[in-house]
């Protein structure tokens, strides 16, 4: 395999390369099978049908595409290896020359770690971790506990006049429930008329011995939720403070890739609701630009913090392990059978890789 490999601004690099004709159709096998695990033919289950049925079935350039992205996903690798690339972020990859019998011709701009002042980040931790107020024990009031009991009283009062009487559930599902249950249309139903709080009401809820073993296991999920909600606002003012006092230039594409985040999930939010997203856009009077032109602050925020975080793993050696990655992308390949490999990867390398620097973080003391 040719490759050239070119600085760009902003610590961006841009590599071509041709794949020899040999070379690129050895892929051809891995991409029949990714082709035919998606395949329905007649007769067969999907992704049972032989290969040779699936080569027929399929269109020529649809398995040389398919070719093409299983070559370059595995070569995109060997070519950061073997040029002691410091890549980070998601590379924008383009074929640009595909056909039967011919070369794979290919362009790749991808991020590399660019230059970075960063503060004693180890220092910026203990001084965040030792203020008081993130030192204060987390108490559990009775008050707390009692208020969550009444919305569940308050729920099983409701759920009984509308005829909607629900089994055992999982605890802290129905403190979600209570907490989050939509305002009672019609009359409000007097706290005289909720059911008494005893051992057969608390059962309806799960396996309880009684009324205090299901209060210990409320205080609990209380104690859990705020310990949490500390940490959190310890991490942030970390997050805050790093990111303020870190100087250093953002490559572009990793603020297009923090940007095009956002947008997915806007656009999942908004599917979810019923919506399209062409509509959602005319109903705010805003074009997909102007959002990715409010959003671009935030993004580089996402994208300055994340080289931040990869720099700390890399300097402290908290990275994730090869075992703890390929365990974390297996299951979610398990969970989504057509979630693609190369992005789960990605997405649990950097979600293990920010947990890691957070924990890192946070026991300096």
């Amino acid at each position: 395999m040719e490759i050239k490999i070119k600085k760009l601004e902003k610590s961006e690099i841009e590599i071509t390369g041709v794949l020899e004709v040999v070379e690129f159709e050895k892929y051809e096998g891995k991409a029949l099978e990714r082709i035919g695990e998606r395949m329905e033919l007649p007769g067969f289950r999907k992704g049972k049908a032989p290969v040779s049925m699936v080569k027929e079935s399929v269109q020529e350039m649809q398995l040389l595409e398919e070719m093409a992205e299983a070559a370059l996903q595995e070569n995109y690798i060997k070519i950061l290896e073997e040029n002691k690339i410091d890549a980070i972020g998601r590379p924008q990859i383009a074929i640009t020359k595909i056909g039967k019998g011919s070369p794979l011709e290919f362009k790749i701009v991808t991020a590399v770690m660019p230059e970075m002042k960063m503060p004693d980040y180890k220092a910026l931790a203990k001084l965040e971790n030792a203020k008081p107020e993130n030192q204060k024990e987390i108490v559990v009031e009775e008050t707390e506990v009692e208020k969550i009991i009444l919305d569940l009283r308050k729920m099983r009062a409701e759920q009984a006049k509308g005829g909607n009487h629900e089994g055992h559930e999982n605890m802290s599902e129905e403190e979600h429930a209570a907490a989050h249950a939509p305002a009672t249309k019609g009359e409000e139903i007097p706290e005289s008329e909720y059911p008494e709080l005893n051992d057969e009401f608390v059962k309806s809820f799960g396996e309880f011995a009684n009324v205090e073993a299901f209060k210990e296991k409320i205080r609990g999920n209380i104690k859990m939720e705020k310990t949490v909600e500390q940490k959190d606002k310890v991490r942030l003012a970390i997050i805050e403070e790093l990111v303020k006092q870190t100087v250093g230039e953002i490559p572009e594409i990793l603020i297009e890739s923090e940007t095009d985040k956002i947008l997915y999930r806007l656009e999942a939010d908004v599917t979810n609701a019923g919506l399209k997203i062409e509509d959602y856009l005319k109903q705010i009077n805003k074009t997909e630009s102007d959002l990715r032109m409010e959003w671009r602050a935030d993004a580089m925020k996402r994208a300055k913090l994340q080289i931040i975080i990869h720099l700390i793993a890399e300097e402290a050696k908290v990275k994730p392990t090869e075992e703890e990655i390929e365990h974390d992308v297996t299951k979610i390949t398990e969970m989504y059978k057509e979630a693609d490999a190369t992005r789960a990867r990605a997405y649990v390398e950097q979600m293990l890789e920010n947990e890691k620097v957070f924990a890192f973080l946070e026991s300096q003391k």
